[in-house]
């Protein structure tokens, strides 16, 4: 495919500039000759007549300035990258960043300020989704950068371990007796209120659930955290929910901790990007993240 090239759009503005093909060439160091083939080749390329030739001059067609004014956006674009070598202003950058609902109820907005007084002339996309919506739209170039459970696996896409989730069993007061430490069995005998299969922390505990045989009777699944928070609180059954985070609910009796054997694992999260656009810009925002990321706090600033 041929491009259309600077020296072509610079032929045609000194053209109009100084009137005469004459004198443009005489402004770009070059011969009349070569300035006429440019605007030759651009006519060609385009299919469009630059010139009005039934006029005296130098005198442009409606389409022709139409084509300037694209011209000089692109000469003023190339001017811009030019100065990038001697210029100290922090470039411009747009940031499509995606997390899940646990990130975003703690560390997120500590990140976001961190984000904007290290690139001050960042434009932020902030997106909150379940774990797999977020994944899918990374590969399909809708996010630059996802914080999610580390389950998901493949080659195009690298992880960066940021920190890792304790969670325990909660239930309301009164619901569980917790006088010992519940074996799996006995716990299944609960109603319980589960993360289904869009939730990173659903497929990581869904996972290891079937590993150590514990299969609840009745269960409710829901991808919205938020959701299964409320509803265990309201007594519908059982949660595994991030022991830290809603330690002040434990606080306020609205919860208990339901000790078990085995104890759950931790659940690793990670910032992920793609394998084919790594910037030295998506490294250093993955950098502020390993540095901000705190899943202990809810609504810090």
């Amino acid at each position: 495919m041929t491009l259309i090239t600077l020296k072509q759009m610079e032929a045609i503005y000194w053209i109009v500039q100084l009137g005469t093909f004459e004198r443009a060439a005489a402004r770009l160091n070059t011969t009349q000759s070569a300035i006429s083939k440019r605007v030759q080749e651009l006519e060609a390329m385009t299919g469009l007549a630059v010139f009005d030739r039934n006029q005296r001059g130098a005198k442009l067609t409606e389409k022709g300035e139409h084509l300037l004014a694209l011209g000089q956006e692109m000469l003023a674009l190339h001017d811009r990258v030019l100065d990038l070598k001697s210029s100290e202003e922090t470039p411009a950058h747009r940031l499509r960043l995606g997390v899940t609902e646990l990130s975003a109820m703690t560390w997120f907005p500590r990140l976001i300020s961190k984000i904007r007084d290290t690139f001050p002339r960042v434009t932020l996309e902030p997106y909150v989704g379940t774990s797999r919506t977020l994944e899918n739209m990374l590969r399909d170039s809708e996010l630059d950068l996802i914080v999610v459970p580390d389950v998901f696996v493949g080659e195009d896409i690298t992880y960066v371990r940021l920190a890792d989730v304790s969670n325990v069993w909660m239930a309301r007061p009164g619901l569980v007796e917790t006088r010992e430490a519940l074996t799996l069995e006995e716990l299944a005998g609960h109603p319980a209120v589960l993360q289904g299969s869009q939730s990173g922390t659903g497929l990581f505990y869904n996972r290891w659930m079937r590993s150590q045989g514990l299969v609840f009777d009745q269960a409710l699944y829901s991808d919205n955290l938020m959701a299964i928070l409320g509803l265990t609180v309201a007594g519908v059954g059982i949660s595994y929910l991030p022991r830290q985070c809603f330690r002040p609910l434990v606080d306020e009796g609205k919860l208990v901790v339901i000790p078990t054997r085995p104890v759950l694992p931790p659940i690793p999260y990670s910032a992920g990007y793609r394998n084919d656009r790594p910037t030295a810009f998506i490294t250093a925002i993955t950098d502020l993240m390993c540095d901000t990321c705190d899943f202990s706090r809810q609504l810090q600033s």
